[in-house]
């Protein structure tokens, strides 16, 4: 009573060939947009953050005893121990040491202490045995 009736239309001769295409091309028009969103998202969104989720689990994975951290509660301790690939314990006082998780360890302020042994290359111990004095037996 309230609904008006449709009634169906057939495609005539002339529309019954195009109408494939357009359906095709209208699809695609409709896909293109999401389909460029989402590379916009992924270079400005997505690769980034997988670059610094990259660059911190390489931080995290290198911390050693002496390093002076800065932990995402804000609190600046020096490394004294790292217990397990989880939890390093921190000197925040003298005297003063907890266990924090190593995820927890948002900046590395400086690299002191027992670490500075490790961190001579391959370089450095070259430069060290060309510089060293050669022993000669017949000049004394």
């Amino acid at each position: 009573m309230w609904i008006s009736q449709a009634y169906a239309q057939t495609a005539t001769d002339t529309t019954a060939s195009t109408a494939p295409t357009q359906n095709t091309s209208s699809m695609l028009m409709s896909v293109l947009p999401l389909v460029v969103i989402f590379v916009i998202f992924y270079f400005l969104i997505i690769r980034p953050q997988q670059r610094k989720m990259r660059a911190h689990r390489a931080l995290v994975s290198s911390l050693r005893r002496g390093d002076k951290i800065l932990t995402s509660g804000g609190i600046i301790g020096v490394v004294h121990k790292v217990l397990n690939d989880g939890e390093i314990q921190v000197e925040i006082a003298e005297g003063v040491r907890v266990r924090i998780a190593r995820g927890s360890v948002n900046e590395i302020l400086s690299r002191t202490g027992d670490g500075k042994d490790q961190d001579n290359t391959m370089e450095d111990k070259k430069d060290l045995a060309l510089t060293a004095p050669s022993s000669s037996k017949g000049n004394k």
